[in-house]
């Protein structure tokens, strides 16, 4: 699965450089021009990670990485901020709203795909899953691909198994039906059926777990989060 960038920059010249060297060295891309359609966009789509450039029209970028940083579908996407100022001052101010690199125009574009890689990686290393997963009555081994309920072996589709490592991956964080769909299926989700995609999953998934069926939580209007047992 491509990983997916947000680029939120107002400069056409810069989206177009950003745009062809992320599809060139294979990743997906979306971009927003302005504060207000970075952050629907983000809650969304999911991005993997965010460039942010600070000098926005109307919400600038540390006001939108605040925001992002705060919404908790949204606080662990990684951002990288861009920007024309080089003060030590703004750098330090983006790093303590959350922000995991910095990047000051001009730069190259190797550079930049490197940072990009640098950061997904940290990224991936802290979402790791343990690869035994035990709350409750549910057991999850995944290098085997088990699940067990009450030490009952569960069948699941490889689609379910899926679904039920990307809910626990999120760590309590609420996942929409449109992210689910482009993770777990790979769909352009313009057809309103393939939404039903999810929820039939879910449904199916939920009667196969019996007793733990009650971790997966539905987020009204929304989708679906994990929450363990403690």
């Amino acid at each position: 699965m491509k990983e997916k960038i947000l680029i939120v920059e107002d400069e056409k010249d810069i989206v177009k450089m950003l745009e062809y060297n992320l599809k060139k060295d294979g990743f997906k891309v979306i971009v927003a021009q302005d504060g207000e359609d970075a952050l629907d966009l983000a809650l969304r789509q999911y991005p993997n990670l965010i460039l942010l450039d600070l000098m926005l029209p109307g919400i600038n970028g540390l006001e939108v990485c605040k925001s992002l940083k705060k919404e908790i579908k949204t606080a662990s996407i990684p951002i990288i901020m861009l920007t024309a100022k080089s003060q030590e001052s703004d750098k330090i101010v983006g790093l303590e709203l959350g922000a995991d690199d910095y990047i000051t125009k001009p730069f190259s574009p190797r550079e930049l795909i490197a940072r990009i890689k640098a950061v997904l990686r940290r990224a991936t290393e802290k979402d790791k899953l343990p690869e035994i997963f035990q709350s409750g009555d549910l057991n999850i081994d995944f290098a085997k691909i088990s699940v067990k309920v009450k030490d009952k072996p569960i069948e699941l589709t490889s689609k379910e198994f899926e679904l039920l490592k990307t809910l626990l991956k999120a760590k309590g964080r609420v996942l929409s039906r449109d992210y689910l769909l482009d993770t777990i299926w790979g769909y352009d989700h313009a057809l309103e059926i393939q939404t039903r995609t999810v929820d039939v999953h879910v449904r199916t998934l939920r009667k196969k777990l019996k007793s733990a069926a009650k971790m997966i939580v539905t987020a009204k209007n929304y989708g679906y989060r994990f929450e363990a047992e403690d």
